[in-house]
């Protein structure tokens, strides 16, 4: 079962370390990671994306609110809640298959953000299953390499 951390963290040296170290030493695995600041001056978010077990995924929970740098863990459990990840492919082009990758990318409403004589390099976001599916399409015209973020996320506004 995978399930996702939004971990608040003080934002100082060694606070990704240590929490990389809690789950190598118990032989957790982080499927993504995605760190950065938020609205909040000296604090940054993690999102950690594992999968385990209920009692594993317990013990995570458990072990991260017990790190001295971490704020706040925030577990999503059956929360609704809103996820994204971004995307950066580059395609292997040529004047055949130009207008196929093109029509691929405006179905899943992405951006061509660097163009050259026989690559584009394409920005897509979405949820996960979003960029499967592109990934899927524009495979068998090339992928030359890509990039993901992993995903951020976070629960959604109680609806009144």
């Amino acid at each position: 079962m995978k399930r996702i951390f939004s971990v608040i963290v003080e934002n100082q040296s060694g606070v990704l370390s240590r929490i990389a170290n809690l789950f190598a030493a118990r032989g957790y695995n982080i499927e993504s990671l995605t760190v950065a600041p938020i609205n909040e001056k000296g604090l940054s978010r993690m999102t950690i994306v594992t999968d385990g077990d209920e009692q594993i995924l317990e013990q995570i929970g458990k072990q991260l609110n017990k790190l001295i740098d971490v704020i706040k863990v925030i577990e999503y459990g059956d929360d609704p809640y809103v996820e994204r990840e971004m995307a950066l492919i580059k395609m292997h082009t040529d004047m055949s298959s130009r207008a196929e990758v093109l029509r691929i990318v405006d179905i899943f409403r992405g951006k061509v953000v660097d163009v050259s004589h026989n690559s584009y390099t394409i920005e897509v976001t979405g949820d996960s299953e979003k960029i499967d599916a592109i990934l899927s399409l524009l495979e068998p015209l090339g992928i030359k390499e890509l990039a993901r973020t992993g995903k951020v996320s976070m629960i959604r506004e109680k609806k009144r």
